[in-house]
């Protein structure tokens, strides 16, 4: 069975830095593209970062030039580097996989159980 376990999450300063990082484990031929999506309270799931096998990103705007997002292919892992964080980067964050299946060979997406990320002074 395939899982992604998530780590990194925690409470911070304004201003401050957090790194998240996301592994997929389990019968997976190909990874295509790992990526973070954040809920806040009252609010919709949003796209944060993606990243794709062959190392092609895209960002929300509102974590441009704050937020840097990284694969390693090999571990089949994605990290979110977070720094100069807000109060409104306050949320859940989900790590998202889009992956192959090794015995169907049929693409899926999986979702992570969700880490909490909390700004606050």
């Amino acid at each position: 069975q395939v899982q992604l376990v998530e780590s990194g999450g925690g409470l911070v300063q304004p201003g401050g830095s957090l790194r998240l990082s996301c592994a997929a484990s389990g019968i997976i031929l190909r990874v295509n593209v790992m990526g973070w999506y954040r809920q806040a309270p009252g609010k919709q799931r949003e796209l944060v970062a993606t990243v794709t096998a062959g190392g092609g990103t895209n960002y929300a705007d509102s974590v441009k030039g704050r937020f840097t997002i990284s694969g390693d292919n090999a571990k089949n892992t994605v990290y979110l580097q977070m720094n100069s964080l807000k109060s409104e980067d306050t949320a859940v964050y989900y790590c998202n996989a889009e992956y192959v299946d090794a015995r169907s060979l049929s693409r899926k997406t999986l979702w992570g159980q969700g880490t909490q990320v909390t700004v606050s002074s």
